[in-house]
């Protein structure tokens, strides 16, 4: 008796926080469709609902909008929609290492940029039929993804935007949640620009770069050779401006914690929209995660 009351509660609290997960089509043409999933908490009674858009990794050639589906749920159990778009696949059957073009490899990104910002003008426009807040929208990614949101929060809208998907008037995301990211210029970061971030990076990632260095540890002399300012510049950026930035540093680990946050730092992602949503003012400074057991393989924390 005692087995079944416990289940019919387990039962119950899930029904509770059951969510919805919608995929919906935010463009298409003759040659390319664009879908993005929708993950919805429970509707409550004119509430609306503050929205996180999220980019998936996989260097602009690979990768699935799928692949975080359980972030979209732990997120949206917790009162936050989530929309994970899938997006251009620039780079899929090219080289996006050195021996690439430097041109396609930002072309990509442009795209993948160009993508979201269709996705995000689209929930807007239709933000009333899913209760989303408009003006709590936060961008989120995992290292190429984390490249789109760098790039869509602090590129120039009108200039750097490739298609006629309307964002509004000074449109300007709520905050951005970054995995082993990287933007390109530093100095699009501005005191007037600056959003609230919450990034994690590996220290010696050779991939996407902690602090200013080249993308795929490129020499100079490579046709692909890129300059990229990734999470550990971008700290001392935002810090230098007196803006609010939290960054999770592994020491000595690589690109494998380009997930962490979507992972087992989901909490971290909870606790930051929370934080900014309430307008808490927080110093900006260096995480130490949760330390693993001995021998799991874990990284130590360092500044």
């Amino acid at each position: 008796m005692k087995k079944l009351l416990l289940l019919f509660i387990v039962l119950t609290l899930n029904s509770v926080q059951a969510q919805e997960v919608k995929t919906l089509t935010y463009f298409q043409n003759d040659t390319l469709k664009l879908d993005l999933d929708l993950y919805l908490p429970k509707k409550k009674a004119g509430e609306k609902i503050p929205l996180i858009m999220f980019a998936f990794g996989g260097g602009f050639s690979g990768g699935e909008r799928t692949s975080e589906k359980d972030f979209g749920k732990f997120m949206s159990q917790n009162g936050y929609a989530v929309a994970s778009i899938s997006y251009s696949l620039y780079m899929k059957g090219k080289d996006f290492g050195c021996k690439g073009t430097l041109t396609e490899k930002i072309k990509a990104i442009q795209i993948g940029v160009s993508d979201m910002w269709q996705a995000t003008a689209f929930l807007i426009e239709n933000a009333d039929k899913y209760n989303l807040d408009t003006s709590k929208i936060f961008i989120s990614g995992i290292s190429a993804g984390a490249e789109i949101g760098f790039h869509a929060s602090f590129w120039d809208y009108k200039l750097m935007n490739l298609y006629k998907s309307n964002l509004p008037e000074n449109f300007k995301y709520k905050g951005f949640i970054g995995g082993s990211g990287a933007i390109q210029d530093i100095n699009l970061i501005t005191k007037e620009k600056a959003i609230p971030m919450l990034l994690a990076h590996g220290s010696n990632d050779d991939t996407v770069p902690y602090a200013a260095g080249s993308h795929r540890s490129c020499p100079t002399n490579a046709s692909g050779w890129l300059i990229l300012f990734g999470s550990y510049a971008v700290y001392n950026q935002m810090k230098d401006l007196h803006k609010d930035i939290e960054l999770i540093t592994f020491c000595g680990g690589g690109h494998e914690f380009s997930g962490y946050l979507f992972h087992e730092g989901q909490q971290y992602v909870l606790d930051f929209v929370n934080d900014v949503l309430k307008e808490k003012k927080f110093e900006s400074h260096l995480i130490q995660p949760p330390k693993k057991g001995k021998g799991s393989g874990g990284y130590l924390f360092c500044e």
